[in-house]
């Protein structure tokens, strides 16, 4: 966000128009939103938790994890707005570390089911794949006017915008493995989006860097300011 003059930003104290204010999410309309898009994550593990084990899927697994670690890392991004600069960067860091487990675990998950030999439900993995993929839509279009912001905030878009993706990958998956009557796709996708998962991993993680380092540099300049102007021998 730039301008002091931008809805649903919280202007820094002293800033003129045109200054570029990093929008933190601490407004109670982002708030709202954030949390509905806590409770349509929640209502999608539930849903596809039980299709994923009846379809006997690696991408509808991924799927699953995916809407739950969402749920909790929203919850996380909702509660630490507000906070100082390093309360949400660690909270960046937190869900920047859960994606990358989650990458791992999907990862495993789908070299696990490559041993396994079972061809998954081709159908219900669409099924649930456009499910998910409406229920992230709805999310997406509630967050579209919060894609820029801090570590926090951008992290809750990322993980958003790659699940919209994730699931309509998911959906063409099932299409793939009811043509072709072949295990083989489910595992492709489950790994591509293992790849897709750590990258958004190394983003978010790396703008929270940036953020408390350029929070460290500023405490330090305010310091400094403070004590090049005390007057000579005041202690």
């Amino acid at each position: 966000m730039s301008s002091c003059s931008a809805p649903d930003t919280k202007p820094a104290a002293g800033c003129g128009c045109g200054d570029t204010v990093v929008f933190d999410g601490a407004t109670p309309r982002y708030k709202r939103v954030l949390a509905a898009v806590i409770a349509i994550n929640i209502v999608g593990f539930v849903v596809v938790a039980v299709g994923s084990w009846w379809a006997n899927s690696a991408s509808l697994a991924a799927n699953t994890l995916d809407f739950a670690a969402d749920a909790a890392t929203y919850a996380l991004s909702l509660w630490a707005i507000g906070q100082s600069v390093r309360v949400r960067t660690g909270a960046a860091f937190v869900k920047g570390a859960s994606l990358g487990l989650m990458a791992a675990g999907i990862l495993g998950f789908a070299v696990w089911r490559a041993t396994t030999g079972a061809q998954p439900d081709g159908a219900a993995i669409s099924g649930l794949g456009l499910l998910g993929a409406a229920a992230n839509l709805g999310a997406a279009l509630l967050l579209s006017r919060y894609r820029d912001g801090d570590a926090n905030v951008r992290s809750v878009w990322l993980c958003t915008r790659n699940d919209l993706i994730q699931c309509l990958a998911v959906a063409a998956t099932g299409v793939a493995v009811s043509v072709t009557h072949s295990r083989w796709p489910d595992l492709v996708v489950g790994v591509a989006l293992a790849a897709v998962f750590m990258r958004s991993a190394w983003q978010i993680t790396d703008q929270a860097r940036r953020e408390l380092s350029q929070a460290k540099a500023s405490l330090v300049a305010r310091e400094y300011v403070t004590h090049s102007h005390r007057p000579q021998g005041q202690v």
